[in-house]
């Protein structure tokens, strides 16, 4: 193990094409964020404003090696991993980057899952330790009792999860780490789950050089993030997105990360933006659709200071981009990322804004559209979008099959498609399998129609994305009743399906519209033709 040692990384080069980073062979990603700002004098600046205050980066550090240290009185060891189920706080933080000082792999949760969905991954990562929000430990029974440890954030609780440790009481009384753990750029950090295609998580397993490359890559020459910056990401921290908008980027450079543990609705994002002034907010196009809604949007009633915004985690209509800017007098860079590819691949910039398109390669990735052969297209082809760079992640966790689906060598398939433009921009095309971008948050077409085919009145179902008003994509529903004449009668139906799969799934992922059909469109096999229910489904 080493102690104090700051490592020579970051010697990130601004002029050149593409940006580098130098990385030395005893890295440590946590040490990297934490202990250089405090090495460099830097300690006493503002790190992370949560719902409990202000928290500077001395303060984190130290919390963080409390966290390393909890931890291990709990029994966790280098490269096992721990499931965090935690809304946006600097216990988050703390926790997160405490793990990885530990050597130990933090794997963030959605949360926004069922219990289901927790106690599945528990199991599927081997999580050695669960750390829960309070206000998230009702869906956290199941899975509690498959880890040999858990703590919920706040307060010990009782009750039908036994006695359950507070993990603040235990940061508060734990040896902090001595030494940050002898890591490598190349060993594994932290793990993100993505959803897959049958509605089976996919754990991308993230390196210890992923996170600065991300920051290297895209916040510091894209962005031009630096040290006074604010930054306020209403994307949450369990998303790729949202872990590099809100902790890699500011920690990367000593700027001030604002972090709100509720959820992000347009009343509460503009509160938070006009108590904060953040001067860079990441968002999806969603939630930039909902606060365009708002009759009060304005500067004045969110940041003065605001200078750009980011969107990902699905395309951004042309409309709203240019909606924004008029009413905002700053811009949306648009941009997709991928939970494999941790972070911003291909993007808009200052000064190059192209509404409608997601811009251009950002430095130091490469970018290629493949036909069904997978050979290389050419401009105006629409093909499959393949991306090259240094912040992908090694593989799936114990999926052979889909990580060699994925991942090829350097490459990595995407699944969307796009077209490139004479001008080198990128028009997005749809996505190259049945998944939905909904809010930014992956959802399987097959969860739902499962959802649906359950319920007593349904013979057969179909899901498709359509786009609202707004142009974004949400899920639509073809549905086959068994008694088509009592169902098609029933005004009350529709909403008692909704109201189903709400209760079978994750809320997000229920169906905005259901359309009663009296047959689904097959093949001669009996394969549902789903391009047929997708032709001019824009949803009314």
């Amino acid at each position: 193990m080493y102690s104090g040692r700051v490592p020579g990384l970051s010697r990130v080069d601004h002029h050149g094409s593409p940006p580098r980073v130098e990385l030395p062979r005893d890295y440590n990603a946590a040490h990297d964020l934490l202990e250089r700002h405090v090495a460099a004098g830097r300690g006493d600046r503002v790190a992370v404003i949560d719902n409990d205050g202000h928290h500077t980066y001395r303060e984190v550090a130290e919390r963080a090696r409390r966290a390393a240290g909890a931890l291990q009185a709990l029994g966790v060891v280098a490269e096992q991993r721990v499931a965090l189920c935690m809304v946006d706080s600097v216990d988050f933080v703390a926790t997160f980057l405490g793990a990885i000082a530990l050597g130990a792999v933090p794997v963030p949760l959605n949360t926004l899952l069922t219990s289901d969905d927790y106690a599945y991954l528990v199991r599927d990562m081997r999580a050695a330790a669960l750390i829960g929000s309070d206000a998230l430990l009702g869906k956290l029974g199941p899975a509690i009792t498959q880890v040999p440890a858990a703590a919920g954030c706040e307060s010990a609780l009782g009750g039908s999860l036994g006695a359950l440790p507070s993990w603040r009481a235990l940061l508060d009384r734990a040896n902090p780490l001595h030494a940050y753990a002898q890591t490598t750029p190349d060993d594994v950090a932290f793990w993100l789950y993505s959803s897959g295609s049958t509605g089976k998580a996919k754990g991308a397993m993230h390196l210890h050089g992923s996170l600065i490359w991300t920051a290297a890559l895209y916040a510091q020459p894209v962005l031009g993030i630096g040290a006074d910056d604010v930054v306020y990401s209403a994307a949450k921290l369990f998303f790729a997105y949202g872990l590099g908008n809100a902790l890699t980027f500011p920690f990367s450079v000593g700027a001030t990360a604002v972090l709100a543990a509720e959820r992000p609705t347009p009343a509460t994002v503009m509160q938070v933006m006009r108590t904060h002034q953040p001067t860079i907010f990441g968002g999806v196009p969603t939630l930039f659709a909902a606060l365009l809604a708002e009759p009060a949007l304005s500067p004045a009633a969110t940041s003065q200071r605001l200078r750009i915004s980011t969107s990902a985690g699905e395309a951004l209509p042309r409309h709203i981009g240019e909606r924004w800017h008029h009413r905002m007098g700053s811009h949306i860079l648009d941009g997709i990322g991928s939970t494999e590819m941790l972070h911003i691949f291909l993007s808009n910039r200052p000064g190059d804004v192209r509404y409608g398109t997601t811009g251009r390669a950002v430095p130091g990735y490469d970018l290629e559209l493949r036909g069904d052969d997978d050979r290389p297209l050419g401009d105006r082809e629409e093909g499959a979008l393949w991306v090259r760079g240094p912040s992908s992640c090694m593989a799936y966790w114990n999926d052979r099959a889909r990580s060699l689906a994925a991942f090829h060598g350097p490459w990595t398939r995407t699944g969307d498609r796009y077209t490139r433009n004479p001008d080198g921009t990128y028009t997005y095309g749809g996505r190259a399998d049945d998944m939905l971008k909904v809010g930014g948050i992956w959802v399987s077409p097959f969860e739902v129609e499962s959802a649906l085919a359950a319920h007593p009145a349904v013979l057969e179902v179909a899901v498709v994305g359509a786009s609202d008003s707004d142009g974004l994509t949400k899920p639509k529903a073809f549905v086959v009743l068994r008694d088509r004449r009592a169902g098609h009668d029933d005004p009350g139906l529709v909403p008692a399906l909704q109201a189903f799969v709400k209760t079978q799934l994750a809320p997000f992922k229920y169906p905005r519209w259901i359309e009663l059909v009296d047959e689904l469109p097959k093949t001669a096999t009996g394969k549902i033709q789903r391009f047929k229910l997708r032709a001019p489904t824009a949803a009314p």
